[in-house]
């Protein structure tokens, strides 16, 4: 009598990718072939963009966060250890406790995280008080708390370097503090300055005009072209590599983002510890059975839990070709969309990829919408409060969402006819 040794899959990271891939494959790869490993340091699941609104008292902080076992389906090992370091040459995963998890392929989707430690001075004793955050669930809870104490003065919105995690909500944090600023009655006792390193309000140009004017709409000052080198904790003060300086009185930073140091430590990261990756298929550039998901790789388009969504579907298809002996014929667009919180209910939603900028019209169904694209609504408002309940009972157990991974032009209107 035969045996038959599995072939295994092992996935880095329990996130929205990592999460969703484990699922999706098995529900697709035979169980007696293959055996799915999905390995995070810690049980706990975030729902990510409830942060935005945590320190508004928009979300509680137990709305966003669940246990990772509630997701991961029956049949994939959960291991909860962390990566030490990936040793492609021989395929195998070394864990910190010693344990080591051989692959036949091997999935990273450890995400990007903020690294404050990265700038100068942002660490300090006023870290998560008078600088504050909100990208973590820590940092968003603590900056409820220091939001409660603002009586007023310079709020200070600033983004540090580009790439980071979902790169619209520093915009929405700034629309929603102004609407909590004059529900309490002290917007007009407060200045609010937003700081970009960009040369306008978003990275794509068409978006960065019309929340640009939502911008100046508000008093909202924009301080361009800002590179920061260190932050002043005593004098309260943001310093630039060509000097100039921004105060505040409350400063609420978006950290440099990083992808996870076991990346760097195995050779398979750029200087931010992104994975290089094909655009089309998230296959690393060096070596052909690895490949990056998520906030993980450097493709080149926005790190969002939109793009994990659409890539990990074409992905699954690409993989469910490799395995079988095929050419992979499948390939990711760049597809991103995503609502931007506006203010006083209302909310815009951007649809883009590689090639498209975001364009007026109607989501998901032509001229009929609910949900118009790169305008106000209150349908776009609610679309936004609904996706909690969608992440949790839809995305992360890999049930179909009606969605198509790639970016459609049906229902939008091409920006010569706008």
């Amino acid at each position: 009598m035969t045996t038959t040794t599995k072939k295994s899959l092992v996935v880095l990271g329990a996130g929205t990718a990592g999460t969703m891939v484990a699922n999706k494959l098995r529900n697709r790869l035979p169980k007696s072939d293959w055996h799915i490993t999905v390995v995070d340091k810690t049980d706990i699941h975030d729902y990510q963009p409830g942060y935005l609104f945590i320190p508004f008292g928009m979300n509680t902080p137990e709305q966003v966060r669940k246990t990772k076992h509630a997701f991961i389906h029956d049949g994939v090992e959960l291991v909860l250890a962390e990566v030490d370091k990936v040793d492609p040459e021989a395929r195998s995963v070394a864990l910190t406790d010693g344990r080591s998890l051989a692959y036949d392929y091997l999935v990273i989707a450890s995400g990007t995280s903020p690294r404050p430690d990265q700038t100068p001075g942002m660490l300090g004793d006023e870290w998560h008080r008078s600088v504050g955050e909100f990208y973590t669930y820590d940092g968003s809870v603590a900056l409820r708390d220091s939001l409660r104490r603002f009586r007023g003065g310079r709020l200070v919105v600033h983004i540090t370097e580009l790439p980071f995690k979902c790169p619209v909500a520093p915009l929405e944090f700034t629309f929603l503090a102004d609407d909590y600023l004059k529900e309490r009655g002290i917007r007009h006792q407060t200045e609010i300055v937003f700081v970009t390193p960009l040369d306008g309000a978003f990275t794509k140009p068409v978006a960065s005009k019309e929340l640009g004017h939502l911008l100046e709409e508000r008093g909202v000052t924009v301080e361009t072209d800002f590179m920061v080198e260190r932050i002043d904790q005593e004098r309260k003060v943001l310093v630039s590599y060509d000097e100039r300086e921004v105060p505040y009185d409350q400063l609420v930073t978006i950290p440099l983002n990083m992808g996870a140091d076991f990346v760097a430590r195995s050779g398979l990261g750029d200087d931010l510890n992104y994975v290089p990756v094909d655009k089309h298929t998230m296959q690393s550039t060096q070596y052909p059975e690895i490949f990056a998901l998520g906030d993980a790789s450097n493709i080149p388009t926005s790190k969002a839990g939109s793009v994990a969504h659409f890539s990990v579907e074409i992905f699954v298809e690409n993989f469910m070709e490799l395995v079988a002996g095929q050419p992979m014929t499948h390939s990711f667009d760049g597809h991103a969309n995503c609502f931007v919180e506006s203010g006083a209910g209302k909310a815009l939603l951007l649809d883009f990829n590689y090639d498209t900028e975001p364009l007026t019209g109607t989501f998901p169904i032509p001229k009929v919408g609910p949900m118009t694209l790169l305008k106000e609504s209150r349908a776009n408002h609610l679309g936004k409060l609904a996706f909690r309940h969608i992440y949790w009972n839809l995305l992360l157990p890999g049930r179909p969402m009606g969605l198509p991974a790639h970016m459609s032009m049906s229902g939008k209107i091409p920006a010569d006819a706008a």
